[in-house]
């Protein structure tokens, strides 16, 4: 496991965790879907509600209805404690990239989505004790290349999915659909450091396509921002 180093703000920070003995966190696609909601409103100031309705949404749209509480969303954006970059959930681990708001702001955030899903799925399965292996992961990405790369290996994850190989766009627990495609979080999700660097979705979706899932690895295990 990686040392964790205090979060600073104005850096960028991958985070990731496992499941304890790396048993399965989502059991199926609704704890998926709970767990993306946290991960979308916990970066903001304001109380869970409605996660029953939202999740209800998502399995009918793919995307969680904003507009009814949209006002109440952008009143809190400026106060947010991290700005999510990008995400992959997968069946016993999840990965992804946040730019720190505030000092406290990413500690605060993660233990938020991870206490509130614990509660959630020990509930929903009749499961006691630890969902997680420990406390989450962070490392801080120390430069643009590093950031590009790291966006590329979080994107590139489905591919361990047999049925998903050459269509990790599809993936909706990923938010390769929201760089390539159409970004369904609006400002919850903020793909543009990235982004801007590409002539559009296309041009990096082909980015991670090529670019060499080794050659990745080997980068980003030099930098500690995965495990070897």
């Amino acid at each position: 496991m990686m040392r964790k180093e205090k979060p600073v703000a104005g850096n960028y920070y991958h985070l990731y965790n496992r499941g304890v003995r790396q048993e399965l966190i989502f059991l199926e696609n609704a704890d998926k879907i709970r767990f993306l909601f946290l991960l979308l409103y916990c970066q903001l100031p304001l109380p869970l509600s409605n996660n029953e309705y939202h999740s209800s949404i998502f399995e009918k749209h793919g995307s969680f209805y904003l507009h009814a509480n949209r006002e109440q969303i952008s009143a809190a954006l400026p106060h947010r404690r991290v700005e999510l970059v990008n995400f992959c959930l997968m069946n016993n681990h999840f990965h992804l990239t946040v730019l720190a708001r505030e000092d406290t702001g990413v500690s605060k955030y993660l233990q938020r989505v991870l206490n509130a899903y614990t509660k959630y799925f020990n509930i929903k399965h009749k499961k006691t004790g630890h969902l997680f292996e420990g406390p989450y992961q962070l490392v801080r990405v120390k430069g643009n290349d590093q950031l590009l790369h790291l966006s590329a290996y979080i994107h590139r994850n489905p591919r361990s999915i047999r049925e998903l190989r050459g269509k990790e766009s599809s993936y909706p627990f990923s938010s390769l659909s929201d760089y390539t495609l159409e970004n369904r979080w609006d400002k919850l999700l903020k793909p543009g450091i990235i982004l801007e660097q590409f002539k559009g979705g296309d041009d990096y979706k082909k980015f991670v396509e090529t670019s060499s899932a080794k050659s990745i690895e080997n980068k980003l295990a030099e930098e500690h921002l995965i495990e070897e």
